[in-house]
């Protein structure tokens, strides 16, 4: 009995051994496998930063004519304003990492960005027309695009998921649509816009053609909006509506107005203030 004894306790012992050894190993197994989740976790925040790439625009200075000297400041001004309207882009390319669906960067950044640029463009070569040549060809500068890391910024998310924080967000279902102010796409209401020809002064005949074209090409311009509202319903993050189709509407607003206010002021005083009309809202 007294010579038997040990060999329980080294038996014993090796049982208790050999089942710290199986939880030693199960320890290292988990933290491992959390190793290399956290490792997988941190290479698709990296990927995911690294699909914002950068906006590249054609550069309009160069293919300008000679600026007349009446003309500069108002050129120097608007070449500012599209450097400027570059990097806004730029800024919001890199806080939207990660959001929207397969077409978010070019409805939420790069369409909206060529309608503000088309209006500066307008703006730069009806400063040179009025006392030279009006340079031709400009528009063809306004659009750019997604250099670098790819043409979306849709990092891993093939659809908008309905009203959640971010486009992307990942959610296996949707959360309950916020209102159409503050969530995504509900389908709620349609576009309003204010009245432009209810504003205009008397219109020289020599305009008339060009501002009932522009007038004609705004009804559209809201008409198309109206149509994608409908065509989108579920899609979005929080400003889904209002980055996507209002955003661009009111720059496309913009330019339509700017070209009726200078086609009346070839020959009449040019009215002041229209691009107070330029911005729609949604109604229910």
């Amino acid at each position: 009995m007294s010579r038997a004894l040990p060999k329980y306790h080294k038996r014993r012992i090796a049982m208790i051994g050999g089942a710290s050894a199986v939880v030693l190993s199960g320890a290292v197994i988990a933290g491992s496998a959390l190793a290399g989740e956290t490792s997988k976790n941190n290479a698709a925040q990296a990927s995911t930063k690294a699909a914002a790439g950068t906006i590249s625009c054609p550069a309009v200075a160069p293919s300008l004519p000679a600026v007349p000297a009446s003309a500069k400041a108002e050129v120097d001004r608007n070449l500012a304003l599209l450097n400027t309207q570059i990097a806004e882009a730029d800024k919001r390319l890199r806080e939207t990492v990660g959001q929207g669906g397969p077409n978010f960067v070019q409805n939420a950044i790069l369409g909206p960005l060529k309608d503000k640029r088309v209006a500066t463009i307008n703006r730069i070569a009806t400063a040179i027309g009025r006392t030279a040549a009006r340079p031709q060809g400009l528009d063809s500068l306004a659009t750019c695009t997604l250099g670098a890391a790819g043409a979306t910024n849709n990092a891993g998310g093939a659809t908008n998921n309905a009203g959640g924080a971010a486009g992307n967000a990942g959610a296996a279902t949707p959360s309950a649509p916020a209102s159409q102010g503050g969530g995504g796409n509900t389908g709620a209401g349609t576009i309003s816009c204010p009245d432009v020809a209810s504003r205009l002064p008397a219109v020289p005949a020599s305009a008339k053609a060009e501002v009932d074209r522009n007038l004609a090409l705004l009804n559209t311009q809201i008409a198309e909006a109206d149509k994608r509202l409908r065509e989108t319903v579920g899609q979005g993050g929080p400003n889904f509506v209002q980055n996507a189709i209002l955003g661009p509407l009111a720059s496309k607003r913009t330019a339509a107005i700017d070209r009726i206010a200078i086609s009346i002021g070839r020959t009449a005083a040019k009215p002041q203030g229209l691009n107070s009309l330029a911005a729609c809202t949604l109604t229910k």
